[in-house]
């Protein structure tokens, strides 16, 4: 059996041969593909490693963009945190300016409560005694008929200016130039407007209101409504004017309840502002009945008195 191969080789110098045994020629062949596998490994290796760059590279991208957006999120965020503090604030100082606000209408109503009270519950009983309040002011007689430019003549005993004779004075006689607007003080019916020469005051309107209350405004020049009229708070009703026993314009403003003339004055100074006074300075009126009969009802939209629409009398009458 032939163990032999032979190799030849031909260069410059010439043929040269070399016999070489057949398992050196297997050894060559082993080594020729075991270095073929060694460089297709390698090459596959290569592919791969650079694939695998590929994807990393990919995911380092993907990462900063992720990081990107996530710093825009968390720049939005800070910037929505740092709105929603500053509304925070905005809200907080509100509550505080409310709640001064409140305590200030409370302290004006006569109104106290304990510290540790609710904001809300606070705001709902000033609410429930603010419009407690407001029905009372829009029944009863309250506020200003004209601007207020003082009393030339005061409620009770006087000597009279055109009869010069003592006598019981049953209103106020107010101030006012002719033609000066003059305004319902509380709803009510118009019981009498026109001409009234038997008792002196001239032009008169008689308003009828609730709870056996009853106002008059005499002497006046022009009148704007009529008997049977229903008619709200704060309506005009009339121009002041020198009509009847008058020895110049102005107006005579007069309440009764239950036909007994009052004391004008302090109905006339009578507000939200100073709701309590009027109870001390009028006793004729049994108030604690009054503010029982109409604790529940409700005025929808009570109208504004008309000491907040025209200048405050003073605590003294002129």
């Amino acid at each position: 059996m032939n163990n032999r191969f032979t190799l030849t080789l031909h260069d410059d110098n010439g043929v040269k041969q070399f016999n070489l045994h057949r398992f050196v020629k297997r050894a060559i062949l082993y080594s020729l593909m075991f270095l073929g596998f060694i460089a297709l490994s390698a090459v596959g290796t290569i592919l791969y490693l650079d694939y695998s760059v590929d994807k990393i590279e990919q995911k380092r991208l993907d990462m900063e963009l992720a990081y990107k957006n996530l710093e825009l999120k968390n720049l939005e965020l800070g910037q929505s945190i740092a709105e929603t503090q500053k509304a925070l604030d905005e809200k907080k100082d509100e509550l505080v300016e409310v709640s001064d606000s409140l305590s200030e209408i409370e302290l004006m109503i006569g109104l106290s409560h304990p510290e540790d009270i609710p904001l809300l519950d606070r705001a709902n009983i000033t609410k429930l005694n603010s419009e407690q309040m407001s029905t009372l002011l829009q029944y009863v007689p309250s506020g200003s008929p004209i601007e207020y430019n003082g009393i030339t003549s005061k409620f009770g005993y006087r000597i009279h200016p055109t009869l010069n004779t003592r006598e019981f004075h049953r209103g106020s006689d107010m101030k006012a130039s002719m033609d000066t607007p003059v305004y319902a003080t509380a709803d009510g019916i118009v019981e009498y407007a026109g001409l009234h020469n038997k008792s002196g005051y001239g032009r008169l309107v008689i308003i009828e209101h609730n709870y056996a209350f009853r106002t008059y405004f005499g002497h006046l020049n022009k009148i704007v409504i009529k008997s049977g009229q229903f008619i709200r708070k704060g309506d005009l009703i009339a121009y002041t004017g020198n009509t009847g026993m008058s020895n110049g314009p102005h107006l005579h403003y007069e309440i009764r309840f239950i036909s007994r003339a009052i004391n004008p004055f302090w109905f006339i100074k009578w507000n939200i502002k100073n709701y309590n006074e009027i109870f001390e300075k009028e006793t004729q009126i049994p108030w604690q009945s009054l503010i029982a009969a109409t604790a529940r009802i409700k005025v929808v939209k009570p109208t504004q008195t008309l000491l907040s629409l025209h200048q405050d009398p003073q605590s003294k009458e002129k």
